[in-house]
């Protein structure tokens, strides 16, 4: 499997000129489409009602699990400010999952890390949480934004080539802070992921 590593932040703020998104790192034309109505209370009381919405949320990621199918993100739901960046983790409103097809790297996706994802309802998934029974909001992302981490030095992002998974990746930018946008097929293998971490 061939392997790139893009470094620098000089490069991210050349992609995110190139994207059009102007201090705000989702695409145009996914936060025209996107609900604004949409936030998270509205559809984790009723997801089934919303299937197919395209929202945008984002959060702190609490795990990342890898199947032969899809990664699974965790994620800590929280506000997001007028650039669609994650607010403080206190205001979280709860929790729901991203649903990416391919692989994404656990040791980059690691826990704690600020995301936000545009992306369409696609369910939900009732899960053990603690002692409790909790009803995870999934959706389906068309654009990942992983926020770099804050007072850190930029250091190397890896960008791995899907391997006979039947789609296709089109990365914006691998870096410091990076972009996921992509478009895939729906010849995938069948896979189950395992339990996440509680």
């Amino acid at each position: 499997m061939t392997t790139r590593i893009v470094t620098g932040s000089l490069l991210a703020a050349a992609c995110c000129l190139a994207a059009g998104c102007a201090g705000n790192p989702i695409k145009k034309d996914l936060r025209m489409q996107a609900g604004k109505d949409l936030t998270f209370e509205r559809v984790a009381a009723a997801p089934a009602e919303y299937a197919g919405k395209l929202v945008i949320w984002g959060g702190y990621i609490v795990s990342a699990l890898d199947s032969s199918e899809y990664t699974e993100l965790n994620i800590v739901d929280t506000p997001l400010d007028s650039s669609d960046e994650p607010e403080a983790i206190e205001s979280s409103r709860g929790r729901f999952l991203a649903r990416v097809r391919g692989f994404l790297d656990p040791a980059v996706y690691t826990k704690g890390r600020k995301i936000t994802v545009a992306g369409k309802v696609a369910g939900q998934q009732i899960r053990p949480l603690g002692k409790r029974k909790y009803s995870y909001p999934v959706l389906e992302p068309e654009q990942l934004y992983l926020w770099p981490r804050e007072n850190a030095a930029p250091e190397p992002y890896y960008y791995y080539p899907p391997v006979g998974l039947g789609f296709w990746y089109e990365p914006y930018f691998y870096g410091y802070g990076g972009y996921l946008d992509y478009g895939m097929d729906d010849d995938i293998g069948d896979g189950d992921i395992g339990d996440d971490d509680r």
